[in-house]
């Protein structure tokens, strides 16, 4: 059966997380990648810290949580070796309710391919229901927010005020580029050879462009960068000041945004605590030694949604 969404009925579990987290959204694309590249990475270092971590010192933090956000889970195990640890890892098999069943992993310092059933052997923690990362989001938004400042940085050199010399022969050619030089180093007084006129003794220079204010547009540039950060930091749970200039917001507007705000975040929270909770059960771990809480922004935002 097509739904829509592809071949077959999205029951599976990699349904949405093969079919379509994989890829980025389609967008027109930045040209300058190295640019595309700085803002995923901030957006994606922005989604990690969301949320504060407790994990046992012997963990590595930044290789759990980077396995968590950008594939979209990590399993815990217990090794003779290294002890409970956690391991990126891809998945198979699937029950009755076509949930994967057993974690495959794959380390050179473990011995051979294991395969620990979930929730039997191994603790899964996952970000979101269908097993999908987050990079298709940091992708997208990134890649906008790329395109803000390529264009921006673009409106700033156009923006620049131009001239045009008219010059006879090479000589005079070179005598306008070193007047040009002398005029831009801020010299209080520059000197002006009569060749330099043209043939009605006017200057041979005109502005290629005096209409500047009309064509400067980073500003606006600029503020539509911060709109595409702002819709992000809605999506992973962060409020913000995305009241579009507006001077009065009412109170359902406000609440209506906090709702969007909070709605994603929390399912990932709540995804978070069930991996989390297995994993003390399995491996006898304590609230202390593994947990992970809100982080709550500067100014005590709080997203406690049983008060």
């Amino acid at each position: 059966m097509n739904n829509g969404f592809g071949a077959g009925v999205p029951v599976y579990y990699d349904h949405i997380n093969v079919a379509n987290a994989a890829y980025s959204p389609s967008e027109i694309h930045v040209a300058d990648t190295q640019l595309a590249f700085f803002f995923r990475r901030y957006l994606l270092q922005k989604a990690i810290s969301r949320f504060k971590w407790t994990m046992p010192e012997r963990w590595e933090q930044n290789y759990f949580l980077y396995c968590l956000y950008m594939w979209g889970f990590v399993a815990i195990i217990n090794t003779d070796k290294f002890g409970v640890i956690p391991q990126g890892c891809s998945l198979r098999g699937y029950n009755v309710m076509y949930q994967p069943t057993h974690a495959v992993i794959a380390n050179p310092l473990l011995n051979g391919i294991k395969e620990p059933r979930i929730n039997v052997e191994c603790a899964l923690i996952k970000l979101q229901p269908d097993y999908g990362g987050i990079m298709d989001l940091v992708n997208f938004y990134g890649s906008m927010m790329a395109l803000c400042a390529e264009s921006a940085a673009t409106n700033l050199l156009n923006s620049k005020l131009a001239y045009v010399f008219t010059a006879r022969d090479k000589a005079a050619a070179e005598s306008f580029k070193k007047l040009f030089d002398n005029i831009a180093a801020g010299l209080p007084a520059v000197v002006q050879d009569k060749s330099l006129l043209d043939d009605d003794n006017n200057p041979a220079w005109t502005a290629f462009n005096q209409n500047l204010k009309a064509n400067f547009i980073s500003p606006e540039i600029l503020d539509e960068l911060r709109t595409w950060e702002y819709a992000f930091d809605q999506k992973i749970g962060f409020k913000n000041a995305n009241t579009e200039k507006r001077e009065r917001l009412i109170t359902a507007e406000v609440n209506a945004q906090e709702e969007e705000v909070a709605s994603m975040a929390e399912m990932w929270m709540e995804e978070l605590q069930k991996g989390i909770k297995k994993a003390r059960e399995l491996f006898n771990l304590s609230e202390a030694e593994f947990n992970v809480e809100w982080r709550e922004p500067k100014g005590g935002v709080s997203y406690d949604r049983t008060e």
